[in-house]
């Protein structure tokens, strides 16, 4: 009686049918399209993963290069240590993004990279925090296809983390787009001012004079040109090449040409003071511009890595307002892909050589360094302040125990994952634009060699730093206790020794003139490694100079000296 009532009603009312049935077909299918598109992609490869999953639907259009389209995106994230399920609901984000193709010459990979924009309903971009990283709208999903170890960005980013600097923080995750399982992503930070981020003053169109005029400023070298060109051509270039530098922040769509005009000057100063740094009433001048420590730890970071593409391209320095800090800072570090034995072009694989000297061994290459860091090898104090914090990283955040940890630890992450990603993308074995050869044919083989290469590349760079500065090492088979040198000869004002020892030792210094009459006469105490002492002689007359000097241990050592 009451089916025959509630079946009675409903045809009572029956122009309410085909409305009430429209309705239910519209949220069945629209359920259906949902449960297909995750799924589908469930049947194919994933079903659950120890890693974060992202899914993308694009809505039948196409990723394209520039603009960004909106999708629609949901991360499956269930918190560290626990599984994620396919058939999980969307916890850790699920809304609108926009989307569009990212990077230059890896476009033409198969496997995309991408750049994306957290967006509300409305279209408007949202900040959110993501894995536990600070709130942004921006972010990169980097696609490693040609780095096979699917770390080389990862651990240089680490690697200048822990040296103290900001670096893209990254996270691991497997990526479904448009129903279709598309690998292992690594999700990153993109460079960007922020609290979280390039931690320098935001600036508005309205800062044009004072203290608010002077930062902050992200500007790189690279290839768009959008900024200024810079006066001084890269050494050795063969093809008329010049530096370019590009505006990051301020964007070229918001900077004003007072701000232009600003951070092209002060960048101009920097070089002009670098370039002359050989005259010596002008040797420190550049440290007033730029801050050498961190020009320093980008060098390593760089020369461990010996990054092609390093220094010339997607090279990044900041600068924020003078009354915080009126240097220009080098780095963040970017674009390690092609780094760590990933390139078989300009010597890009090989574990000798400096990456800095690129300009000199391929000529070829229109993309240049600028003279910078020839400069800054040539500053004795630059490369003994290098040595000092080389001999300190390789005691920690550099020691091979520590670096071959790291590997480990981001290997057995992906370790799952992996087997799913190489299904996708079957390449192990096979040679990627631009491997060198030999190529690994499996994951543990690319391992073997990383790190092989990578303990190789260390004790280079241990055996070729110059041994010189305050943090010198005393050749532990030199069985004398002194090593003395001078300079220069002739001389004119002051006569510098450098004076290297074995132990903390006093050391007799005369000299004598031509008669034999003591000019000078000095017992120093030399402290045990590298030694400097300015001997002043301005006022001495013209002519030869005999120094003799004895050490605690009665070894002598004669050096004549011409004073011009």
């Amino acid at each position: 009686m009451n089916e025959y009532k509630h079946s009675h009603h409903i045809s009572k009312n029956h122009t309410t049918l085909p409305f009430y049935c429209i309705v239910m077909k519209r949220i069945c299918l629209l359920l259906l399209l949902v449960v297909c598109t995750r799924l589908l992609a469930t049947a194919q490869i994933l079903s659950s993963s120890n890693l974060p999953i992202i899914v993308i639907n694009t809505n039948g259009q196409t990723i394209v290069d520039e603009p960004k389209i909106t999708a629609d995106m949901g991360i499956i994230y269930n918190g560290a240590g626990i599984r994620n399920n396919i058939s999980d609901p969307f916890n850790h984000y699920n809304g609108k993004i926009g989307i569009e193709i990212r990077g230059q010459s890896s476009q033409s990979f198969p496997m995309k990279s991408y750049s994306i924009e957290l967006r509300d309903n409305a279209g408007n971009s949202t900040d959110k925090s993501l894995f536990g990283l600070p709130k942004e709208s921006d972010w990169v999903m980097y696609a490693p296809y040609t780095d096979k170890t699917l770390m080389r960005n990862f651990l240089a980013y680490t690697m200048s983390r822990e040296m103290g600097h900001w670096a893209a923080n990254c996270r691991y995750a497997e990526v479904i787009l448009n129903g279709q399982y598309i690998g292992i992503y690594v999700f990153m930070e993109k460079i960007k001012r922020n609290s979280g981020r390039v931690n320098i003053s935001k600036m508005a169109t309205t800062d044009i004079s004072g203290d608010a005029l002077t930062g902050g400023y992200i500007f790189s070298i690279d290839k768009e040109a959008d900024g200024w060109v810079s006066y001084f051509n890269p050494p050795f270039g063969t093809k008329n090449q010049f530096i370019q530098f590009s505006y990051v922040y301020p964007k070229i769509t918001a900077i004003t040409s007072e701000q232009q005009d600003y951070i092209k000057s002060y960048v101009d100063s920097f070089e002009n003071a670098l370039y002359n740094s050989n005259q010596p009433a002008r040797k420190n001048e550049w440290r007033n511009f730029a801050d050498e420590a961190s020009f320093i730890d980008y060098f390593i970071v760089n020369e461990v890595s010996r990054n092609v593409d390093g220094y010339r391209l997607s090279a990044f320095f900041y600068k924020d307002r003078n009354s915080k800090n009126r240097k220009i800072f080098a780095g963040p570090v970017w674009d390690y892909d092609l780094a760590f034995r990933n390139a078989n072009y300009c010597n890009g694989s090989n574990i000798n050589g400096w990456a800095y000297d690129f300009n000199n061994t391929c000529t070829e290459d229109y993309w240049e360094i600028p003279f910078w860091w020839y400069k800054l090898t040539e500053d004795e104090t630059f490369m003994s302040n290098l040595r000092c914090r080389w001999k300190q990283l390789r005691q920690t955040t550099l020691s091979n125990t520590h670096l071959f940890s790291l590997i480990d630890s981001i290997a057995g992450l992906t370790s799952e994952a992996r087997t799913r990603h190489f299904q996708k993308w079957p390449i192990l074995g096979q040679y990627i634009w631009p491997n060198p050869e030999p190529i690994p044919a499996s994951y543990s083989g690319e391992m073997d060699y990383l790190k092989n290469w990578l303990g190789s590349r260390l004790e280079w760079i241990d055996n070729s730093l110059p041994n010189e500065g305050n943090c010198y090492d005393y050749p532990a088979n030199a069985k004398e206790t002194i090593i003395i040198s001078g300079s220069p000869n002739p001389v004119q004002g002051n006569y510098t020794l450098v004076i290297k020892s074995k132990t903390q030792q006093q050391i007799s210094i005369v000299a004598t003139d031509i008669t034999g009459r003591t000019v000078y006469n000095n017992l120093f105490t030399a402290n045990a490694g590298y030694n400097q002492l300015a001997v002043p002689m301005q006022a001495w007359q013209r002519g030869m100079y005999i120094f003799r000097f004895i050490s605690a241990a009665k070894e002598k050592i004669v050096q004549k000296v011409m004073k011009m």
